[in-house]
């Protein structure tokens, strides 16, 4: 069955199943962009990453990974509250980034897609900031995880006044599960308005081709 297409390796999936009614489900399957875009919203928050495109000729190919995850991307406001030196002590390793909870400034994350020349660079953007209170009565950076691996956490913490959009896939326990793409600065924003509340807005998505 191996170099049967997706189309029929997928019948004969569930004629197998059918006989065994309850014992293992099947996914669902589309080739409806609406409705695959409409189960990345009536899925979110249920610990799922996406949804997986394959085609529907295709042979299945063992160790090749033959299909194509689709994630949820979401943008939102974000406050820099802090940063974290990079490995030489002279350039940005990462943005701490926070929202406000109420009256409460709490972090929700960090990013770190910078090149070498605008890790330099945030150093002289952050400078006139340092040495502010940050973060505090809330949730704070700080503490071993599994991605940290033994680094060091140490961070400094900003005046919260700096402000940028960045792109996320879905929250954890009131933060970024992910690491999360700097998308641009927002000088135009209030860091007040930046509140947990924006993060329950529509997701978009971009299926296009994938159901073309």
């Amino acid at each position: 069955m191996l170099d049967k297409p997706l189309s029929e390796r997928r019948k004969r999936l569930e004629q197998l199943l059918g006989a065994k009614p309850g014992t293992i489900k099947v996914s669902p399957v589309t080739r409806d962009r609406e409705v695959a875009i409409g189960w990345l919203k009536e899925y979110r928050g249920t610990g799922l990453d996406g949804i997986v495109a394959k085609r529907v000729a295709g042979a299945y190919k063992p160790g090749e990974r033959a299909m194509i995850k689709v994630k949820e991307q979401r943008t939102a406001d974000v406050v820099v509250g802090g940063f974290r030196w990079g490995n030489d002590g002279k350039r940005v390793g990462s943005l701490l980034l926070g929202v406000y909870r109420g009256k409460t400034f709490e972090f929700i994350g960090h990013t770190s897609g910078f090149d070498d020349a605008e890790r330099r660079d945030l150093v002289k953007l952050l400078e006139p900031l340092r040495g502010g209170t940050s973060f505090g009565g809330g949730r704070a950076p700080g503490g071993p995880s599994r991605w940290s691996q033994g680094r060091d956490l140490d961070w400094e913490p900003l005046r919260p006044e700096l402000v940028c959009e960045v792109s996320f896939d879905r929250l954890e326990g009131g933060r970024f599960r992910h690491g999360v793409g700097f998308v641009r600065w927002r000088p135009d924003k209030d860091p007040k308005s930046c509140t947990m509340a924006q993060l329950k807005a529509e997701a978009s998505v971009e299926l296009g081709k994938l159901f073309a």
